[in-house]
């Protein structure tokens, strides 16, 4: 189940291909300084956290991972990664205006994934569609 949750969190992060900064979607902590993550995470727009016990192996599972927004918790203790991902896009939904250092990643989650409006794709996501089906 671990394996599964790593898999889907690589795939989401390596969104990359958009030009896009995947630091800027997903920040990651170690549980060690908790005040110091605290003020981080206190000036973070729109993201996912996780916080992982100090030393963990990429296949343990992360002490907390929850959704920020406006420096906000909005969310917390969710199962993984990519959940996380799909209740960010789904708060997101009822916002006016997305981050503009993601917007191709949540073009592409919502279009090529979602299929919401999948004829109207910005050159950067019809790209990656089209590679993604060779």
């Amino acid at each position: 189940m671990i394996q599964l949750q790593t898999e889907r969190s690589g795939i989401l992060q390596g969104l990359v291909y958009l030009n896009e900064d995947p630091a800027k979607l997903v920040y990651e902590y170690e549980s060690e300084n908790p005040e110091e993550t605290r003020a981080d995470l206190e000036q973070i727009l729109m993201g996912i956290y996780v916080i992982k016990h100090p030393g963990a192996d990429a296949d343990q599972s992360p002490e907390d991972i929850g959704i920020i927004i406006e420096g906000v918790t909005v969310l917390e203790e969710l199962q993984d990664v990519a959940s996380a991902y799909a209740l960010l896009f789904g708060s997101c939904m009822t916002l006016t205006e997305l981050p503009p250092d993601l917007k191709y990643t949540f073009e592409f989650y919502s279009k090529v994934l979602m299929e919401l409006e999948p004829r109207q794709l910005s050159t950067k996501v019809q790209v990656l569609k089209n590679k993604l089906l060779d």
